[in-house]
């Protein structure tokens, strides 16, 4: 099948791969000219375990292109699947514009080429959205039955979402009318036996199991901040209570640490909150969950602040270990406030390569943190060599570095409980236990 994915941005680029894995031919859609480049050389956008191996055997055995161009795009395809981002507005909204745009673009191809034609959505909307675009724009199109619509939502984790592609915990399908019939056409695509909704439930589905993700991880850590206040240990609490799998189902996020971040959890906060909201629905618990992200981000920081130095060092600075992704990293809003407040800042993370940075990502860290360039070292002794305190927030150097470079007045503040630290002869602090 010729597929044509628009937007070429983390979930597009997963997406593209594994479905050219799977034998199908890949036509990417992207504004970004650097991206389009990108994918007809079958080179990521993004670092991604995996995913530039995908990539250039795709691009080698034929199965990937990329476009600006929408109507190409389309004529040459049976089915487009719909990936570009939807941002926070100021107000905390969400920004579909870019949804709209390239719906808009897919509805004015098929108008004019007499074909019919598969739409899966799979950028996060809030309920209502898909049968909004479809009134607006496909209306016609889906009564003379040229094409079928789904909202298909996406459950992938950055470092590991090749990974969860082709072994997705979750597969649900939104049809028009939650029938289950109309699914077997995308059940080979995305997964065997999905959970079948209408669309307003199968959006709904991915900002339930965000907002649970988020909750989880505020619940950890105030448990976490609680067992330090009482001189326990929050991560062993934590274990004890994820050892009950028959109603503590998921260990994934119940890790007291680093505060949530990445370009999901914030966004889908955000705008489920503002969303209830205005529709005059009080949900105290959900008001509160970015309100305790954020006080844990201030405990880090008053940790960080407490030893009174002024030399600190950051061991990994993107969101999470294996990827480059920036977007709302819980590190880049420590490194920023530091700064601001006359810090001498030294970070270490494998992972980024300021050149290789586009699109949102590349915008929102030149927008927060424009001298990055000279703050990254290019090794994580140049960081320990010279900072007084050391905030760790990812395995990016050995133990044998650690052991070989650190000296016992150094501080290491550990984000993300690697328990090993405590070997080191350096002081060691955990962000909700020792």
């Amino acid at each position: 099948m010729n597929i044509s994915i628009f937007g070429l941005g983390y979930v597009g680029a997963v997406t593209a791969a594994c479905l050219a894995e799977k034998g199908h031919r890949i036509i990417g859609v992207d504004l970004h000219q650097a991206k389009v480049d990108a994918f007809n050389h079958g080179v990521s956008p993004i670092v991604e375990p995996e995913l530039d191996a995908l990539l250039k055997n795709a691009r080698d055995n034929g199965q990937l292109s990329a476009t600006t161009e929408a109507g190409e795009a389309v004529a040459a395809s049976d089915m487009s699947i719909i990936c570009v981002g939807t941002p926070s507005l100021p107000s905390g909204t969400l920004d579909l514009s870019y949804v709209r745009h390239v719906s808009a673009q897919i509805a004015s191809a098929l108008e004019s080429q007499e074909k019919n034609h598969l739409i899966i959505f799979r950028s996060t909307m809030l309920p209502g959205s898909t049968r909004q675009f479809v009134s607006e724009l496909f209306e016609p199109l889906l009564k003379a039955g040229r094409v079928s619509v789904y909202y298909c939502p996406e459950f992938l984790r950055e470092g590991t979402a090749v990974r969860d592609f082709r072994d997705p915990s979750l597969v649900v399908v939104g049809t028009v009318d939650g029938e289950a019939a109309a699914s077997k056409d995308i059940a080979e695509l995305l997964g065997p036996d999905p959970s079948v909704l209408r669309w307003e439930g199968a959006e709904m589905i991915k900002y339930s199991c965000n907002y649970f993700h988020a909750l989880k991880v505020g619940f950890a850590n105030e448990i976490g901040r609680l067992c330090k206040h009482l001189g326990e240990d929050g991560t062993r609490v934590m274990d004890v209570l994820c050892a009950d799998t028959k109603l503590n189902i998921s260990r994934y996020y119940m890790k007291p640490g680093n505060p949530f971040g990445g370009s999901c959890l914030p966004k889908d906060v955000s705008a489920l909150r503002a969303f209830a909201r205005q529709q005059g629905v009080t949900l105290p618990l959900l008001e509160n969950t970015q309100a305790t992200n954020d006080n844990h981000q201030q405990h880090l920081m008053r940790l960080i602040e407490a030893h009174q130095k002024r030399k600190i060092g950051f061991l990994g600075l993107a969101f999470k270990a294996d990827t480059d992704d920036l977007r709302g990293s819980p590190m880049v809003a420590a490194a920023e406030t530091l700064i601001g407040r006359g810090y001498e800042l030294r970070i270490f993370d494998p992972q980024i390569n300021l050149s290789r940075l586009i699109g949102s990502n590349e915008q929102q860290i030149q927008a927060r943190m424009p001298h990055l360039a000279q703050l990254l070292q290019p090794t994580a002794e140049d960081v320990l060599a010279t900072s007084e305190v050391i905030v760790i927030s990812q395995k990016c150097a050995t133990l044998d570095t650690l052991r070989a470079n650190l000296h016992p007045e150094q501080i290491l503040i550990d984000v993300n409980g690697w328990r090993d630290l405590q070997q080191l002869a350096s002081r060691y602090e955990g962000i909700c236990w020792g």
